[in-house]
């Protein structure tokens, strides 16, 4: 597992020993960064149920000004500050229950959300974000999933961009509409 590109491109971030954590791979990795090349500079972006914090790193690497990795597992939080440390970057860690955080985050333009497959956390934390005022306007939300994994419609004032397939993984792209 490596950064793909930008300050940190090709640096080597540590992988957890065992399954506990399943880290997005580089191919879909890629696609989520080539889908989201214009939204990263200057961003505020959350990485949470981090694992390895990859993504907040590859985005922070792309130029995102600040980036808030949450994980449960204290393992997941000692991992994302020796990678955070290794790329040379600061973060904010936390760690402890995602779910219960989101209120207490403030807002982001670009939110992260890759729980363990079928535990159920995507749909609730899609439905907090919502309820907490999560997202700045025109702020997305990027979802991995299992392919087959269907998502609930998004409220009024959100709209999902796109889904894409990669193998057994979807992306799914929900972004909050801007204020008129």
């Amino acid at each position: 597992m490596r950064v793909i590109t930008g300050k940190a491109r090709g640096r080597k971030l540590r992988e957890p020993k065992g399954m506990e954590i399943r880290p997005t791979t580089d191919m879909v990795k890629e696609a989520v960064f080539n889908i989201l090349q214009f939204e990263l500079e200057g961003a505020r972006v959350l990485d949470l149920f981090a694992g390895t914090g990859q993504l907040g790193i590859e985005a922070l690497s792309r130029g995102a000004a600040e980036a808030v990795f949450v994980d449960s597992s204290a393992a997941a939080a000692r991992l994302v500050k020796e990678n955070l440390a290794a790329c040379g970057f600061e973060g904010r860690v936390a760690q402890g229950d995602a779910l219960s955080m989101l209120p207490h985050l403030g807002r982001f333009d670009v939110v992260f959300l890759d729980p363990p497959y079928d535990s159920g956390l995507l749909e609730k934390a899609i439905e907090i974000a919502e309820n907490v005022d999560l997202l700045a306007d025109g702020g997305i939300i990027v979802c991995e999933s299992r392919r087959e994994t269907a998502l609930p419609a998004p409220p009024e004032g959100y709209r999902v961009e796109l889904e894409r397939r990669y193998g057994k993984v979807k992306i799914t792209v929900i972004r909050r509409k801007q204020d008129e």
